[in-house]
C-alpha cells in the first residue's frame, strides 16, 4: 500500500505543488494549513510521513515536531537559520529541506527517511556507498576491494554516518559518538576527522563529496556519491 503523506503548509500554492509531486511519485496525500488541523489529521489519518512548514499561522512548527512522532517528520521551510535546523533535528525531525527546493531532492530525502523509519533495527552489517564498503560489526572499511586503515575516531564518526545513510547527523551527535565523555570536544576536531575520511574514502575529481557538509549543522553520508 502506498505511504500516506501529510503536507502541512499555510500556503495553498506550496501545498498544491507538493501534492502534485507526491501523487505523481505514487504517494497518498492529505493536507493541513495550520498546526491545529495538522494535529487533527495526524491523529485521524496516521500518516507515514509529514512534510512540515515551520511558519504556521497559529503556532511555531517546531513545537509540533514531538507531537507528530512517530511519523517521519521532514521539515520543508524557508527558515534557514542554523540554530533552527539543529533544534528541529534535536526535537526529532528526520531531515530538513529549505525553500525553494528541488522536488527530486525532496523526494529522495523522503524515501531515505521512510526507509530508515520502517526498518530501524535492520541497518545492514555492511553499508555500501559506491565502491566504499563499511563493515559495522567487524570495523573494516574498504574501497575498491582494498582495506583502508582508519583511526578509532575516524571509524566511530563514519559508523554513525553509515547508520544514518543519506540523513544529516548533527555535530553534537558525531562528537558524542567519537569523543564520548572526553573533556571539551570541539567541532574543529570533528572537521579534522572528516577531512581525513574524505582523503581516504573519496576519489579525486568532480564526482561530488561522499561526505556532504550541512553548513553549521552537521554532515551526511551520500548513498549516491
Amino acid at each position: 500500500m502506498p505511504a500516506k503523506i501529510l503536507v502541512v503548509d499555510d500556503e495553498a500554492a506550496i501545498r498544491r505543488l507538493l501534492r502534485n509531486t507526491l501523487v505523481h511519485a505514487g504517494y497518498l496525500v492529505i493536507e493541513a494549513g495550520d498546526g491545529r488541523t495538522a494535529l487533527q489529521q495526524a491523529a485521524a489519518e496516521h500518516p507515514d510521513a509529514i512534510l512540515l512548514d515551520l511558519g504556521l499561522p497559529d503556532r511555531d512548527g517546531l513545537s509540533l515536531i514531538p507531537l507528530l512522532r512517530p511519523a517521519v517528520v521532514l521539515i520543508v521551510s524557508a527558515r534557514d537559520a542554523v540554530d533552527e535546523k539543529v533544534t528541529a533535528l534535536d526535537l526529532g525531525a528526520d531531515d530538513f529541506v529549505t525553500k525553494p527546493f528541488d522536488t527530486q531532492e525532496l523526494l529522495a530525502r523522503l524515501r531515505v527517511a521512510l526507509r530508515h523509519r520502517q526498518s530501524p533495527e535492520t541497518t545492514p552489517k555492511v553499508v555500501r556507498c559506491g565502491d566504499v564498503g563499511i563493515d559495522l560489526d567487524r570495523r573494516i572499511v574498504s574501497r575498491g576491494g582494498g582495506e583502508l586503515h582508519l583511526t578509532r575516531k575516524e571509524f566511530d564518526v563514519l559508523a554513525v554516518l553509515a547508520r544514518h545513510l543519506g540523513r544529516v547527523v548533527t555535530h553534537d551527535r558525531l562528537l558524542t559518538a567519537a569523543w564520548g565523555g572526553d573533556d571539551d570536544p570541539r567541532v574543529e576536531y570533528l572537521r579534522i576527522v572528516i577531512r581525513n575520511l574524505r582523503q581516504k574514502l573519496e576519489h579525486p575529481g568532480p564526482m561530488g563529496s561522499l561526505i556532504a557538509n550541512e553548513l553549521g549543522v552537521g554532515y551526511r553520508l551520500r548513498p549516491d556519491a
